[in-house]
């Protein structure tokens, strides 16, 4: 993979990241070796008022490491990325933010996550927010779209780093901004590690 060094097979990563998080979108509640649902998103120091009201298809499958609002709100009129949607809940808590006047466009590779943010977008009765499937390194906008592109929790599963930064350039606005919240080691990872999938997906 180019620019990637890890020898890790993004295809074969990518099939196990999808079926990893097909099981978060279909049966929430069966229990992870990370947290899930409202309680981690009460963890991450979610406002109780940014919850109320979305739906529980979106908050039960919720499977992020931090809260990309706490970087900042969003403004009202802004048009926004969530990279690595999932099942839905910042895309919602986004299109809130930034009004009927703003535009959130969810992107994500796991169907069943797809469809679960569809369902809770739905029930929702929200205008402004789409989902639409596809890849970081590959991300289905034009150049410059995006004033803010939010990520919570997945940046960290792509091996090929430089790529994925390299997309996000491409659709962000010249004076854009990025809010991520993800996971950090504070060392070196070992090079036998970064081929071992179950500590990529894990």
């Amino acid at each position: 993979m180019s620019g990637s060094n890890t020898r890790v097979d993004g295809a074969t990563l990518q099939a196990a990241i999808r079926e990893e998080y097909d099981v978060v979108a279909r049966k929430p509640h069966r229990g992870f070796h990370f947290h899930t649902g409202r309680p981690l998103a009460d963890r991450l120091d979610y406002d109780a008022g940014w919850l109320e009201g979305i739906p529980e298809t979106a908050v039960e499958s919720f499977a992020g490491t931090g809260c990309p609002f706490r970087l900042g709100r969003l403004r009202s009129g802004e048009r926004v990325l969530d990279l690595g949607s999932g099942a839905g809940l910042d895309a919602l808590i986004a299109g809130r933010m930034v009004g009927p006047e703003g535009r959130v466009v969810g992107v994500d590779m796991t169907p069943a996550m797809l469809e679960r943010a569809r369902r809770a977008k739905g029930e929702a009765e929200v205008d402004n927010v789409e989902f639409r499937e596809g890849l970081a390194e590959a991300i289905p906008l034009p150049d410059e779209w995006a004033d803010v592109i939010i990520s919570n929790g997945v940046f960290n599963l792509f091996p090929d780093k430089p790529a994925v930064l390299a997309e996000m350039a491409r659709v962000l606005a010249p004076d854009g901004r990025l809010q991520i919240a993800d996971i950090v080691v504070g060392r070196a990872v070992p090079e036998n590690a970064k081929e071992r999938i179950d500590l990529w997906t894990g």
